[in-house]
């Protein structure tokens, strides 16, 4: 750097600098005005899409979500899944509305399809369930556990009952760590099992489970 730039006076320094930004600005006002179109456009576009398609759909997807949970909550799990011809069921409002549908579709479908013995199909639903409900959450991981299950991978569902009771400190972990010491049983791994069974005592020991938890020891070890 020069001595004259060096002792420049600094309202000559700001002068000089808004000169610069005046001849960049005029050498490049077309781009820069094209630019600034082009973000509004944008914008424009992604609000548009936003408000009147993405909002309408969810809407939508909502009003008809409403039937199929009553025939969910019913215990219709066919109706709740296929629909009944006049509403559509989860697994329309699926199809139709993909993400637009509420999250909670997956974890319906899921169940429905664990509860008609469709274990594939419930497994290829649940893995799509995602909540920050760490209950909601651990339940969906737990069914997979289920329907894995139900397909005889007892390995995986043991992975996932685990995976279930590990998920926070969720007030069912002592439900899935008693399906987990079932399908070490199932594996022919009882020494896992009875230790499954005891953790259960000692961490959950006003549960249900942990008061029948010596039940399941007691059984294992007359064997």
């Amino acid at each position: 750097m020069s001595k004259k730039n060096k002792h420049q006076d600094p309202e000559e320094q700001v002068e000089n600098a808004l000169n610069q930004t005046e001849h960049f600005i005029e050498k490049h006002k077309n781009t820069l005005i094209y630019t600034v179109i082009a973000v509004l456009a944008v914008t424009a576009i992604w609000f548009a899409y936003q408000q009147l398609y993405r909002k309408p759909l969810k809407e939508e997807a909502l009003a008809q979500t409403f039937v199929a949970e009553q025939y969910f909550r019913a215990d219709s799990f066919n109706l709740a899944l296929n629909g009944d011809g006049n509403s559509l069921g989860f697994r329309q409002i699926m199809d139709e509305y993909g993400s637009a549908a509420a999250g909670s579709v997956y974890m319906y479908a899921g169940i429905c399809e664990l509860q008609l013995g469709n274990f594939e199909e419930a497994v290829k639903h649940l893995k799509k369930f995602r909540s920050k409900d760490p209950i909601l959450q651990a339940r969906a991981i737990s069914n997979i556990g289920d329907a894995y299950a139900g397909l005889m991978n007892y390995k995986e569902a043991l992975s996932f009952y685990l995976k279930a009771a590990a998920h926070s400190d969720n007030v069912f972990a002592s439900t899935y760590l008693l399906k987990a010491g079932l399908m070490y049983e199932e594996l022919g791994n009882k020494d896992s099992a009875i230790k499954t069974y005891e953790e259960i005592k000692v961490k959950y020991p006003q549960s249900l489970e942990g008061s029948e938890a010596d039940k399941y020891i007691a059984r294992i070890k007359q064997q």
